[in-house]
């Protein structure tokens, strides 16, 4: 009991240091929003500018020797490109920054309009490069299958978004894992956003080691996890499944065969 209580002092300690870093990554988050705008709209006006400055060389292609005018063709083109890119690039980040300040706004049990193939996609890619940043040469091929035209779900979008990081996070520490003991072996994760009879489905499967039998039975207990002291809370498997079952009085599934991988389902039912 008493090792029970410092493990909850500590994980209170770390919850507290998270409730700080978020208010302070909204607000960077906002601060950044701005810079992002200004460089995406110069970018689209610096490639418009591009176009015309090449009618213009096209007007007086003439005047130039074949050498000069292929450099400079091949000059406006790489610039064109790379216009593209920021313009891009820019965008991906705006649309993160968006997310954050989404999970940072939003009110605790607010069922609001999401779509939520976006924060799936979003977080998903969220806990790739952060597992990119922690571990080193870390990598694997992630599939994501998206249903088309899917309308906005009434969901808690903070929530939904934290449920897929807490899944997402399990399954590339997994494929890691695995990797470590096996270098010849292909990591990958699936992921899907489906609906099917009234209900929105959110699947992420992975190849990775799977789980034992024990890990099966303990798996929403508080502070059980397999990753070493200091990677590994135990409490975001709980966390999720309360998300789903609870607060979105959905079901949270999955299956698992060891050294095969995990599959984890979320169905939720659609509220109009």
């Amino acid at each position: 009991m008493e090792q029970e209580l410092e493990q909850l002092k500590e994980q209170l300690k770390k919850q507290e240091k998270l409730a700080s870093l978020g208010l302070l990554s909204a607000g960077i988050a906002h601060e950044i929003q701005n810079p992002l705008n200004f460089v995406i709209n110069f970018s689209k006006m610096s490639d418009k500018l591009l176009s015309d400055l090449t009618e213009i060389m096209e007007d007086n292609k003439d005047s130039l020797s074949d050498d000069d005018r292929e450099e400079v063709d091949d000059i406006l083109a790489d610039l064109h490109e790379n216009m593209a890119k920021i313009v891009e690039h820019g965008e991906r980040a705006i649309s993160i920054i968006r997310g954050i300040l989404l999970v940072s706004r939003g009110k605790d049990g607010e069922f609001i309009p999401t779509d939520v193939c976006h924060i799936v996609h979003e977080y998903v890619w969220l806990s790739y490069h952060a597992m990119r940043a922690n571990y080193k040469n870390f990598n694997v091929s992630i599939h994501e299958s998206y249903e088309e035209n899917l309308q906005p779900i009434m969901v808690i979008p903070q929530d939904i978004s934290r449920a897929v990081l807490n899944v997402m996070n399990n399954a590339c520490y997994a494929v890691w894992k695995k990797q470590q003991e096996q270098p010849d072996f292909m990591p990958q994760i699936d992921v899907t956003v489906k609906t099917e009879d009234s209900s929105l489905k959110i699947i992420i499967a992975d190849n990775g080691e799977g789980m034992t039998d024990e890990v099966k039975q303990r798996l929403y207990e508080n502070f059980f996890t397999t990753k070493p002291i200091g990677q590994g809370t135990g409490l975001g498997m709980n966390i999720t499944r309360d998300i789903i079952e609870n607060k979105h009085s959905g079901k949270l599934l999955f299956e698992s065969t060891l050294g095969e991988g995990a599959c984890f389902t979320f169905i939720l039912p659609i509220k109009k």
